[in-house]
């Protein structure tokens, strides 16, 4: 088992490859990811991603059960222009390789209005990096003139409610669907 420290020094030097646009950031446990806006080259790690979470996690997401990500939502999913539709990724290095651990992006619909969705791998909940990627979904919101940022999750997702109020959102019961909540930040 590697220590934190141990983690930390054999990923920085494969994150200080990157170019563009990225972030080192650190977890609540002291162990470093690199966020950087999510890039075509990163398709297969998203499938693999997604294929990855506990059918939980998977129906928390999609607010229904997803066993196999299909090409038309990996298509929707990987149609990010960092404007109207942007996503931001999170990557650890382990065992040679940058794994997506978690992912948040957001998606225009309305003028002023995007509704927002993040999502972190089972094994790194509780870290910080939920808050970590919302941090840099929602400075992208008001870099692109956004006024209002918005989620429809499933009632019975404390997580989502806990990051949801930790951030400052908003959040009230669905008028159309009892069993789940709009959560709602003015930016």
């Amino acid at each position: 088992m590697l220590t934190v420290k141990d983690h930390n020094d054999r990923a920085a030097a494969v994150y200080a490859t990157h170019h563009g646009q990225y972030w080192i950031e650190s977890l609540k446990d002291g162990r470093h990811v690199l966020i950087r806006p999510l890039a075509e080259k990163d398709r297969e790690r998203e499938y693999a991603f997604i294929k990855r979470l506990s059918p939980e996690s998977r129906h928390m997401r999609f607010l229904a059960q997803i066993s196999e990500p299909g090409t038309a939502l990996l298509d929707q999913l990987m149609d990010i222009d960092q404007k109207q539709r942007a996503a931001f990724i999170a990557l650890v290095h382990e065992n040679g390789e940058l794994i997506e651990i978690g992912i948040s992006r957001y998606a225009a619909t309305a003028e002023k209005e995007c509704e927002f969705a993040v999502t972190v791998a089972d094994e790194w909940a509780h870290l910080g990096l939920a808050t970590l990627l919302m941090e840099h979904l929602i400075k992208a919101a008001r870099q692109n003139n956004f006024r209002r940022l918005y989620s429809v999750d499933s009632a019975s997702n404390t997580g989502m409610r806990e990051l949801a109020k930790a951030l400052g959102f908003e959040t009230h019961s669905d008028p159309d669907d009892s069993h789940q909540v709009i959560h709602r930040l003015f930016l």
